[in-house]
């Protein structure tokens, strides 16, 4: 009920995370630092995604060098200004687009590039800027969209999973744009209960104004650990018609376990091009 985590994933946590530590102190505290991180890989259960190691990590971290639990506060409210400042020419060019829930839903995968942890040093608003103007020409699995399509028609109640802080105003335009479409459907969006990562919190909901209700997972895992989740977010789970999921974390922790999930991210890493068979930066929109 994931994408399991594998010898590549380790190594590429291993390495992301060393190389954090190794630019926060000495060679003495780095080596502490990794000892007991490999022990965590040691005691990961063989069906766990690499999200699941998220929480033990960051309390690894604040053990040896007193890192804020929210130390990509910075980044994220940068995030969440950049888009903000251009959300207006965004819901413009939606909005003249043939098809603007399509065009939404461009723009919602673009947004998924806001990621600080898996493009640990490779983010760049600049890049960001160079792909808004590419989204139209963006190609999405038509088939899976005219299923999604179909399935927020029919249902009743939408939970929409965000990711990264800043990509949540990208998920904005494509809710308001679902529910302009789909007036009928009740839109929830959740977010993650405590900081990890640039992740969204409820924070970063209220400061891009997400006008539909809001719940958090209850939990610090960098997706959505079902056995982890909320009361409130474990009842719209339940009561949902049809989910979309933003991004790798969501995705990593949800994969395969048999709901009516649409997955929505880019794939930024070497384990999900193994699993979904694209090259990096590929627009996935995935059915469950």
């Amino acid at each position: 009920m994931s994408i399991e985590i594998n010898t590549e994933c380790l190594l590429c946590h291993l390495r992301r995370n060393l190389e954090t530590a190794r630019s926060l102190g000495d060679e003495q505290t780095a080596m502490a630092f990794a000892r007991e991180l490999m022990g965590l890989y040691l005691d990961v259960p063989e069906d766990a995604s690499s999200s699941a190691l998220t929480p033990a990590v960051n309390k690894l971290f604040r053990k040896y060098y007193g890192l804020e639990e929210d130390r990509f506060r910075k980044e994220k409210e940068e995030s969440n200004r950049f888009v903000l400042a251009r959300m207006e020419d965004i819901r413009g060019r939606v909005e003249q687009a043939r098809d603007p829930l399509y065009a939404a839903l461009q723009f919602a995968i673009l947004g998924n590039y806001i990621d600080f942890s898996a493009l640990q040093g490779k983010v760049s608003f600049q890049k960001l800027d160079e792909l808004l103007e590419q989204a139209a020409e963006m190609d999405i699995d038509s088939a899976v969209y005219h299923r999604m399509c179909q399935d927020l028609k029919n249902g009743k109640k939408l939970l929409y999973l965000t990711d990264n802080a800043g990509e949540i105003c990208f998920d904005r335009i494509f809710a308001e744009q679902i529910q302009k479409q789909y007036p009928h459907l009740q839109i929830t969006f959740c977010v993650r209960g405590v900081p990890v990562h640039n992740d969204a919190t409820r924070e970063d909901a209220a400061a891009v104004g997400i006008p539909f209700p809001v719940v958090d997972n209850g939990n610090g895992v960098g997706g959505t650990e079902l056995s982890l989740l909320s009361e409130e977010a474990k009842q719209a789970v339940n009561e949902a018609d049809v989910i979309i999921a933003k991004g790798q974390g969501n995705t990593e922790t949800l994969y395969g376990c048999g709901l009516n999930i649409y997955y929505a991210f880019l794939i930024k890493c070497s384990r999900f091009v193994q699993v979904f068979r694209q090259p990096l930066l590929t627009p996935m929109l995935v059915a469950e």
